[in-house]
């Protein structure tokens, strides 16, 4: 009996040891799971943390890489603009150098005509110094000829409105009769060079100055109108050349007499083929006449003698 006792007290402390030893290992196990978890969310903490730097420095990086790149743009179209600038300049340099050799040689021309031709008799053909003559003292309140030179002067105040470079009726017609003496047989193949001159007093009415700044302006636009003119009538541009010289090239002290275009009739040929025109080209527009002159608002009969 007390060896039954004895054995089952035994087996109560063995089993109370391997409940105690289970409980152990089990508290150990499960200590260890806890600790590895801990682990393995701090290592996830970490990488989600690494992946939003990544990312972050990615979008960063693409950013700069955008901006690089319009700069880069940038510059290179400043390299194209400047480029395109240096062409344009250049180009606009040599469309003045031909320019300035037309011009030059417009003037060279001009002037041989005006100091050393015709000094001993007339200079044009006959029929055309004829005709030229009677069409001077036909029209002489608009018209002189100088036959020593083949010069033909229109007297732009009788020519043109007052401040401005719009032909007044009677010259158009005047020159639509002068276009068929320059059209004829014996002159159709002399050269013509239309010159602007005016006086020497300063463009100063507003109303002028809107479209003629300065005399230079004046004298070119009204020889480019009667240049416009005579090709409406009919004469080649071919056989053209315009220039104005606003007041540099005086011929009085009468400023009346410095007004002027002249149409000088060159003894020399056209260098290309005149190309007959088969009709007549429509005449320029011309705008409404200003009331004023450059220096006055006097009416037409009261005016001083200016034309500005």
């Amino acid at each position: 009996m007390s060896g039954t006792t004895f054995l089952g007290k035994e087996a109560i402390v063995m089993a109370r040891k391997l409940q105690w030893f289970g409980m152990a290992a089990l508290s150990m196990v499960l200590t260890g799971c806890v600790t590895s978890t801990d682990k393995y969310n701090a290592k996830s903490l970490e990488n989600e943390s690494l992946i939003r730097q990544l990312a972050d420095s990615e979008s960063k990086l693409n950013a700069e890489r955008a901006r690089s790149e319009a700069y880069a743009n940038r510059l290179k179209a400043m390299d194209d603009g400047t480029g395109g600038m240096v062409a344009l300049t250049a180009n606009q340099a040599e469309q003045i150098k031909n320019l300035q050799a037309q011009l030059n040689d417009i003037t060279g021309r001009y002037e041989k005509a005006m100091d050393g031709m015709g000094k001993t008799g007339p200079v044009l053909a006959g029929p055309v110094n004829d005709a030229l003559t009677t069409f001077a003292n036909q029209n002489s309140d608009i018209v002189d000829f100088d036959a020593t030179r083949g010069m033909v002067k229109f007297k732009t105040d009788f020519t043109f409105a007052l401040g401005s470079a719009d032909l007044t009726d009677k010259a158009k017609s005047v020159i639509q009769r002068f276009t068929q003496i320059l059209n004829s047989e014996a002159a159709k193949g002399y050269e013509l060079m239309v010159a602007g001159h005016t006086d020497s007093t300063p463009v100063s009415n507003p109303a002028t100055k809107v479209k003629h700044p300065n005399n230079w302006y004046l004298s070119s636009h009204r020889a480019i109108a009667v240049g416009d003119q005579l090709m409406a009538g009919g004469v080649s541009g071919q056989r053209l050349a315009v220039v104005g010289y606003g007041d540099q090239r005086p011929v009085s002290t009468n400023a009346a007499q410095n007004r002027r275009v002249e149409v000088m009739i060159l003894p020399s040929t056209v260098r290309s083929t005149v190309v007959k025109t088969s009709g007549k080209a429509a005449a320029p527009a011309h705008t409404a006449k200003p009331a004023l002159n450059k220096d006055s608002v006097a009416p037409l009969d009261t005016r001083p003698a200016l034309n500005k």
